[in-house]
């Protein structure tokens, strides 16, 4: 290899050939789920069953919801100027941040280190969960993950963790999470919720990834949403409009079962 070459080991490209992470993504189409490969893609290898099944209810738990997040506010703003669908998803995607969809994140790191600290000091994680909820007290801090602005039970959590046992997934970082909604019960009086964004981080750190991929994945998944959103901004509303988050209504199918 000279100097002047680079090396990365996602994708290889020859002539006719297409292949992610050593499989040939015309053998991967129509076989492997996309959930499945994007499991492949950002971790090296493809995920077991179980994993696939938590990976695809990861994705599926945060595909929208509704106009009011920031991202759908954006996206449809920059559409209603007369950018073009892509611009107007890039412009959702760019507000996914430190407050909206960046909790997983940080949850993920809090989680990382609340986990260690009980092995490291042989303690039951209601214990550890306890001295982290008096720290971030003390500092005046909220911990990560948890609370949600309409939801006092997130229903997409309860779901993914629900998924999470049934495949055998769910482990020390799940009971760590619920761990710390009991310590914060005690310590408050207040049941907060743990949000979608702090279920997924629990997940991840079960699925063995990186906290800094937390935000990608949160991405991954809302960019169908916002398309959906941006799409329909620039086919179905007037132009250059004052856009309320709140002061729109549903006009969908009605509600469906499976």
């Amino acid at each position: 290899m000279s100097e002047e070459t680079w090396s990365q080991p996602i994708t290889k490209i020859e002539p006719n050939k297409v292949a992610v992470r050593g499989y040939r993504v015309d053998e991967l189409m129509g076989r492997v789920p996309f959930s499945h490969v994007v499991y492949l893609v950002l971790r090296g290898e493809l995920p077991t069953p179980a994993q696939g099944r938590v990976m695809d209810a990861i994705l599926v738990s945060s595909v929208d919801h509704g106009s009011t997040p920031p991202s759908a506010l954006a996206a449809r703003t920059v559409a209603s100027g007369g950018a073009p669908l892509t611009t107007g998803i890039a412009a959702g995607i760019m507000t996914i941040n430190r407050h909206h969809g960046g909790a997983i994140e940080d949850s993920m790191k809090m989680l990382l280190a609340a986990v260690a600290r009980k092995r490291e000091k042989g303690e039951d994680a209601l214990t550890t969960a306890r001295q982290i909820v008096e720290e971030y007290k003390a500092q005046k801090k909220r911990l990560p993950g948890y609370g949600h602005r309409i939801h006092t039970d997130d229903p997409r959590t309860r779901r993914l963790f629900a998924i999470c046992e049934e495949e055998g997934v769910a482990g020390e970082y799940v009971e760590m999470g619920r761990a710390l909604r009991e310590a914060m019960k005690e310590s408050t009086g207040k049941d907060l919720p743990m949000n979608v964004d702090g279920a997924i981080a629990a997940v991840l750190c079960e699925l063995g990834f990186p906290p800094e991929m937390g935000n990608g994945l949160f991405a991954i998944s809302r960019a169908v949403g916002l398309t959906a959103h941006v799409f329909d901004e620039i086919t179905a509303q007037r132009p250059m409009r004052v856009i309320s988050p709140t002061a729109q209504e549903y006009s969908g199918p009605p509600e469906r079962t499976l």
